[in-house]
């Protein structure tokens, strides 16, 4: 059945991500422990695919972890007419969003992208370095050494980051071969990430707890006084010490 080869193959994806993401997987919730502790923020940026949104506010998650998210709205209903002569590039408007946030040397910021070479976040990456955050990048390396970089650096996304963190993807993100299908069906990324990032806080939890400090974890809001305690303890908390 096709459904026993997804299952094979969301299998081995995952074993492939344990044998050889661990090292990493661990200096990232080690170094996110240490800056937290340090008084630090986490910063979460991805190009659409889980990570900005299973991290954020989540039951059994971290509050720490908070959403970096910017857009530039331009309301100008002129006819339309060619601007192909024109350079219309957003490079550098990462800057000034940084600049609006509450964004600090130190902070880390994670970062995705399957590809590496989405142009906001790889603008950001770069913006971020020289602002001198700390960055966590998750990626395809299977991918990102296939394609070319459209930022004026000529770098991708894994060459700003301090610990890069391989979703173990295939190039063009789908994993199986489906015979009477052209494309082939299954997305890796989302679900790698997801799993990487549940592991990275795994870490982060027991290394916070080691050096003494209580990192707050939510509970859901829809279950019996979870949006009480979320509300009352967690928040307030957060807003107070960071943890």
């Amino acid at each position: 059945m096709l459904l026993d080869q997804y299952w094979e193959t969301i299998d081995a994806l995952y074993a492939k991500i344990r044998r050889t993401q661990k090292e990493n997987i661990i200096k990232a919730g080690e170094l996110i422990a240490k800056a937290v502790d340090g008084g630090a923020c986490v910063h979460i940026h991805d190009s659409g695919h889980i990570i900005n949104s299973e991290l954020i506010y989540r039951g059994g998650g971290l509050i720490l972890y908070k959403q970096f998210k910017y857009a530039l709205n331009v309301e100008n209903p002129v006819r339309k007419r060619d601007r192909s002569d024109m350079n219309t590039s957003m490079e550098g408007l990462a800057a000034y969003a940084l600049k609006a946030s509450g964004a600090r040397p130190g902070d880390v910021f994670v970062l995705g992208s399957v590809s590496g070479r989405s142009f906001g976040v790889v603008d950001l990456a770069y913006e971020a370095k020289k602002l001198g955050m700390k960055i966590i990048v998750i990626t395809s390396m299977s991918y990102a050494t296939e394609v070319e970089s459209p930022h004026s650096s000529g770098k991708k996304l894994f060459e700003f980051a301090d610990i890069v963190l391989d979703n173990c993807a295939p190039a063009a993100e789908a994993m199986m071969e489906v015979e009477g299908l052209e494309a082939r069906l299954g997305a890796a990324s989302g679900l790698s990430a997801a799993f990487i990032m549940w592991s990275v806080t795994s870490v982060a939890v027991e290394e916070l707890l080691k050096r003494g400090k209580m990192p707050g974890v939510l509970k859901s809001a829809n279950f019996p006084g979870g949006n009480d305690y979320n509300k009352g303890f967690v928040e307030p908390r957060y807003e107070r010490e960071g943890l």
